[in-house]
């Protein structure tokens, strides 16, 4: 595992661990993150820990194709009983992503550092967010980065309602041209909606 310095450079991902982890420290300025995303590299670490990098092989991804919609969520979706909408509120919805509550987790590893640099970054036209509106209270969404290669890497999602993300996500992902949604890391609520594992240098040959 790599120690980072001020100069933005990161090492070649097949120096990371069997975790992925692969390097710390540094810093979370746009230049770094945007380098890191760049090569299939993002930082995941908890408050008061040095930045972690990590770069996992193999990879949870989705691809746009394969997306699965229950017939309970296409009906939800038909039914209208969520509005969704791109970009209108990142901050928002990055700061109640990194509120949300997650089953296994004590806290969160979106910090108020973490916020203002992917806002930074949603500013520069690198980062989007998804927003679920019901009765134009804010009820779920989801933020990642987005660097114009055809790959969206989703960082976090929030449902304070039942439906409310997987919602916003399947209207996001339908209505997009992206060739794969980078999910880092498994979980089963993305599984359920397609994700699976690809190694990851097809992950990072997918980002060029």
């Amino acid at each position: 595992m790599c120690l980072l310095t001020e100069k933005i450079e990161f090492p070649s991902v097949s120096q990371a661990s069997d975790e992925g982890l692969l390097a710390y420290g540094g810093d979370l300025s746009t230049e770094r993150l945007i380098l890191a995303y760049s090569n299939g590299i993002f930082p995941w670490f908890e408050k008061r820990e040095p930045i972690l990098w990590w770069s996992p092989d193999p990879r949870f991804v989705l691809f746009p194709n394969e997306l699965k919609v229950s017939k309970s969520l296409k009906k939800t979706i038909q039914n209208n009983e969520f509005q969704v909408t791109t970009n209108k509120s990142f901050r928002e919805v990055i700061t109640a992503c990194a509120k949300f509550k997650r089953k296994g987790h004590s806290g969160t590893w979106i910090t108020s550092e973490m916020i203002d640099s992917y806002c930074d970054l949603h500013d520069l036209g690198f980062a989007k967010s998804v927003e679920v509106w019901q009765d134009n209270v804010l009820v779920g969404g989801l933020y990642g980065i987005d660097l114009n290669n055809g790959v969206f890497c989703g960082e976090s999602m929030f449902s304070t309602v039942s439906n409310a993300s997987k919602v916003g996500f399947a209207t996001f992902i339908n209505n997009s041209s992206y060739k794969l949604v980078d999910c880092q890391v498994h979980t089963k609520h993305l599984e359920s909606l397609g994700a699976k594992y690809i190694s990851r240098n097809m992950f990072i040959k997918s980002l060029y």
